[in-house]
């Protein structure tokens, strides 16, 4: 195995200074994206690719060539594709007339993903889209469709069904959508409310339903009374959505919108970088390193430890771990750990678990006890990717980051 590390600090200082620059994973892969309107000036494009991101968001036909040009993905937006009253469509013909032009304006470009239709729809849209999607899926077979779901929490009103699982099942058998985004924003006062992980805990278990995959839309500005970007913010809302087995990423946004108290997105409202630029490249290209394995993996089960989220299960249910400890060295007074493990299981049956430290403020060490002896950790380095020898000064967990692990 090649350590990305060295394992003994005293030797830390004698040894030269390594750095990994992980392969760019493809957006059909892992999609890691920017939610907006994509840019159409080349060097903001290049600016995104170079934060770590692989898809631009929402782009113009006549953009799309840029788009591929600086290395990135996009779907499409097109009046002609999402501009109708979903409530009273035109005829068959005009709307089949109108998407294929779009399907050929847009051609063989390999940096289209497919085609924006709606933000948080009501369910009493979704047949009119799923009209467009099925013409679509003809005339661009291939090419996906984007619509993104309201968070849990939203009134039956807003929704239009009587409950989440009807409304998030519609996105895919109506729409055809192969898979499941939605979108949940909970740092407030510098705590992660578990709506959060409720809504993981309800969207893993229709992704299983439904055999797609999920992607979360998280929180990557500040506005209202959420909390403004960190690093901290940034490696819990990654980790859990991949402890829970998530597929893809998509930020909120990467641009500062021009109204309100929006603010510190990773670019201001003047077209400069701010500091989440930064905060927002580190926690991609750890994406980026990880996400070769996570994509080959099963999401077994998803366990809390101590307190339990309303639709959550305990840790003491966990198949792989019997218990985790979690302490403070050098604090006064001592903070009490809480976290996630996620297991998994991959094409041959291996188990891998995800820890992922819960708190926003607090480092801790850790130490993991299995339940079955004589089996070891194995941890997947979040800076390569590469396999590693778990040894000394790997268990510390900063602010909301995680660790994937191989049991071996």
């Amino acid at each position: 195995m090649r350590p990305c590390v060295l394992l003994l600090a005293g030797a830390l200082a004698a040894q030269p200074q390594m750095f990994h620059s992980p392969e760019r994973t493809p957006a059909r892969t892992f999609p890691i994206m920017a939610w907006g309107g994509a840019p159409s000036q080349p060097e903001q494009l290049k600016l995104m690719r170079e934060a770590g991101l692989n898809a631009a968001g929402f782009c113009r036909v006549d953009d799309a060539a840029k788009v591929r040009d600086a290395g990135l993905s996009c779907f499409v937006t097109d009046k002609r594709i999402n501009g109708y009253d979903w409530s009273n469509l035109p005829p068959d013909a005009e709307i089949r007339k109108n998407v294929a032009e779009v399907v050929k304006a847009v051609g063989e470009n390999p940096a289209v993903l497919g085609f924006y239709m709606r933000d948080e729809p009501h369910a009493s849209l979704m047949p009119a889209m799923g009209r467009v999607t099925g013409m679509l899926k003809v005339l661009a077979p291939g090419l996906w469709p984007y619509v993104n779901l309201f968070p849990y929490r939203v009134s039956k009103e807003r929704m239009g069904t009587p409950d989440y699982d009807t409304y998030a099942k519609m996105l895919v058998e109506i729409i055809g959508q192969p898979f499941l985004s939605y979108d949940n924003y909970s740092l407030v006062g510098g705590e992660m409310l578990e709506y959060f992980y409720n809504n993981l805990e309800i969207v893993r278990r229709i992704s299983q339903e439904t055999k797609t995959p999920f992607w979360n839309c998280i929180l990557a500005n500040a506005h209202f009374n959420y909390m403004e970007p960190s690093d901290a913010t940034f490696h819990l809302q990654v980790y859990a959505t991949l402890a829970y087995g998530g597929r893809g990423i998509q930020y909120f946004t990467y641009y500062s919108p021009h109204n309100g108290n929006y603010r510190l997105g990773a670019i201001d409202q003047f077209g400069n970088k701010t500091a989440t630029w930064d905060a927002l490249r580190r926690i991609n290209l750890q994406i980026h390193a990880l996400a070769p394995t996570m994509v080959k993996l099963r999401s077994a089960g998803v366990y809390h430890y101590p307190d339990v989220p309303e639709f959550g299960r305990p840790l003491t249910q966990s198949k792989l771990v019997r218990g985790v400890s979690m302490i403070q060295r050098y604090v006064r007074p001592p903070v009490q750990g809480r976290f996630l493990i996620g297991e998994f299981e991959d094409g041959q049956g291996r188990p891998y678990l995800m820890i992922v430290n819960k708190d926003l403020n607090n480092s801790f060490q850790f130490a993991i006890e299995l339940r079955q002896e004589g089996r070891k950790l194995i941890r997947i380095c979040n800076y390569s990717g590469l396999e590693e020898e778990f040894g000394r000064e790997m268990d510390w967990l900063a602010p909301g980051a995680g660790i994937l692990f191989r049991i071996e």
